[in-house]
């Protein structure tokens, strides 16, 4: 798991800007979705193009918040990185400029819908209701890559639970362009991963300082249950 360590001069400047550390103290359960970003074979499974290593430990909070946001009437969203011979075509600045040739088609195959590394890594809880959106950008927001932000509108959400991987990557690109959108955005200390501790806890900063509460898989259970509570009819006697 990663060594969380959000710098200090990221929390001073969050005090000086608005005087607390956390955002949102309370949600709604029924309006609030776990966004789970690319936690897909083709990042997670050993010898796949994009290992990340971390990404596997983090599979049991995930799993802990999504029986807990499912249980108080949340929905949880699996998002599933998606390259096609569309997305290869629009996005080409990225594909013939970022990655040496052999990476690349290892990548592509990789992530083609129907292939061993698209599908969700088998550790993680899929029940029937969730959902499963293929984006085909970095973030899930930004035109061209998903129709996620419809869904939620159509779904009466408000409220965006941030895990996945890469944390500076996917997960950061998919939270900044949320609270854009008018969004809340809780972004996951310890349910995001990426390779290193220094690029997750330089993402943890700039999420706190600017897009996103930044809580703890636990803080978040806990938000969720009392949000429940708080919806739950008082029976007549």
């Amino acid at each position: 798991m990663h060594k969380i360590a959000i710098p200090s001069f990221v929390i001073d400047r969050v005090m000086e800007r608005r005087g607390r550390l956390h955002v949102f103290d309370e949600i709604d359960p029924t309006r609030t979705a776990m966004i789970v970003v690319d936690l897909q074979n083709g990042f997670m499974a050993p010898g796949q193009p994009s290992e990340i290593a971390y990404a596997r430990e983090i599979v049991p909070n995930v799993n802990a918040i999504g029986e807990a946001l499912r249980a108080a009437g949340g929905t949880v969203v699996y998002i599933q990185n998606t390259f096609t011979d569309e997305t290869q075509a629009t996005w080409c600045t990225w594909f013939d400029n970022f990655m040496k040739d052999e990476l690349k088609a290892r990548m592509i195959a990789a992530f083609t819908p129907g292939s061993f590394g698209h599908a969700i890594y088998p550790e993680l809880t899929v029940l029937p209701q969730d959902w499963k959106v293929q984006k085909e950008r970095f973030g899930a927001f930004v035109p061209g890559s998903s129709d996620l932000d419809a869904k939620l509108k159509a779904a009466g959400i408000d409220t965006l639970l941030i895990v996945g991987t890469a944390t500076n990557v996917c997960c950061e690109s998919t939270a900044r362009d949320a609270m854009m959108m008018n969004y809340k955005v809780i972004f996951l200390s310890d349910a995001n991963a990426c390779r290193t501790d220094e690029e997750h806890n330089a993402t943890l900063g700039n999420m706190l300082a600017l897009f996103a509460d930044v809580r703890s898989t636990a803080e978040v259970v806990a938000l969720i249950e009392a949000g429940a509570a708080v919806g739950t009819p008082i029976a007549a006697e």
